[in-house]
Order: C-alpha cells, then structure tokens, then sequence
C-alpha cells in the first residue's frame, strides 16, 4: 500500500491488554499491510486484545525482545519493508508515515526513529537509559565511525537488508545489533526525530526498575564490545 511496497508492522508486546488495542488502531492501514502483535508469554489478555482491535497475533513463549520479533520475521507475513514499535504506547503510530519516507525511491536501507532528537514527555526516559544511549552510541562512532543518537525501538528496515544483516540478538541487544551490523556493512540509515510518550500502564518491562534497566544496559554494552572484538580478533 506504501506505493509500490508492502510494508508489515510488527508489535512485540508482553502484558499489554490495555495498551494494545489503541496502538494497533492508531496504525494508518492505507501505509500498513498487515500489523502483527507478538505475545511475548503475557499473563494477561493481550494477545485476546490485539485480536480484537484488528492484528494478527502470533505467539512467543521465550521472553526477550528479539525473540518476540524473529518470530515475527520467521512466522508471519512477509513485506518489502518491516516496521517495529513498542506496544505500550509510547511510541505513536501516527508517525509511521514519517519514518517510512526516506525508504521510498530506494534513498535509504534503515530509518530509525529517534526519541533524543524528538520529544519526549516528562518521565518517558529515565536517567539511566539517556546514559546507556549516549554512551553505547559513543562506542559506535568511536568503533566504526558511524553517527547515531538512538537504540529507540521505533524503526523501519527493508527485507532486503534483513537479509544481509543476519539478525540473531534474543533480546535487548536487538536494536544495537541492527545499528552495529548496519554500520560495518556501510548501509544506509537516517535518523528520524519522533515523539516518545510517557503512556505506559504500570511498569516498563526494562527501564521500570534499576535491575532491569542495569540487565539492558549491560547486554547492549557487552554485544558492543563482542561485535568489536569479533572483528579485531575473530573471537
């Protein structure tokens, strides 16, 4: 529907019934092809939720991040270009649009929405995660001399590139995966300022507590410095 590409939405959600519904009919199905909800071994009724508000759901028993989105890639439908957002809410669907715009005519491999160069509302990024981006974005350029502000989840990649970049990372390391590779393999990607809303029910799975956001941060770094080495030295 996106002109000449098919563009799938995938949403990896964990404990979401009440957020979930008003994210996926925020999605513009004149852009959208198709939007799928990754259960990601929620206790509630998210997946019941999704299904309800018009997704397609698919299930994902192992918890993690990236485990809830190969299973996307791996099991739903297939599209030209792949966006993913969060599904509680504080990404907003109403930009989609803006970060599909650089993948037409072929100008770009990989948008991704950056909430440091957006809007955030009050309290929507903690302390600790503007650290960790600073510092893991920091590595990067230091590394491999790539510019990036960001990890945020809220991004858009064409099959294509998927392909090349191999993903693999099960959980948080999975959107520093994407950027690490992007970056050693010289493709193309912009940044895209967006608004990033503080509207989660409860809790963030990661940033919520000090332990969570300590465990993230900690894997991001560490698939950094492996990614680093691995090149150096082949290890």
């Amino acid at each position: 529907m996106f002109r000449d590409h098919t563009v799938g939405v995938i949403i990896p959600a964990l404990n979401e019934e009440d957020a979930i519904p008003e994210v996926v009919r925020a999605i513009d199905r004149s852009v959208a092809d198709w939007v799928v909800v990754v259960d990601n071994g929620s206790t509630d009724e998210t997946a019941k939720s999704a299904e309800t508000a018009g997704a397609a759901v698919l299930v994902e028993s192992r918890r993690g991040y990236g485990s809830a989105c190969l299973r996307a890639l791996n099991d739903g439908p297939a599209a030209d270009i792949y966006v993913f957002l969060d599904g509680d809410g504080s990404d907003d669907p109403e930009e989609l649009e803006r970060i599909l715009d650089p993948l037409q005519d072929d100008d770009m491999d990989i948008v991704i929405g950056s909430r440091t160069r957006g809007v955030s509302e009050p309290g929507a990024l903690t302390f600790l995660q503007r650290c960790g981006n600073a510092l893991t974005c920091s590595l990067v350029r230091l590394f491999w001399g790539v510019t990036y502000t960001d990890l945020g989840p809220f991004r858009a990649v064409k099959n294509r590139c998927l392909s090349v970049l191999n993903m693999s990372d099960p959980d948080f390391g999975w959107t520093i995966e994407m950027q690490v590779k992007a970056a050693r393999l010289g493709l193309r990607v912009v940044e895209i300022p967006v608004r990033y809303r503080n509207r989660r029910a409860g809790k963030s799975k990661v940033s919520g507590t000090i332990m969570g956001s300590f465990q993230a941060g900690w894997r991001i770094l560490a698939y950094v410095f492996r990614a680093k080495l691995s090149e150096l030295f082949g290890i």
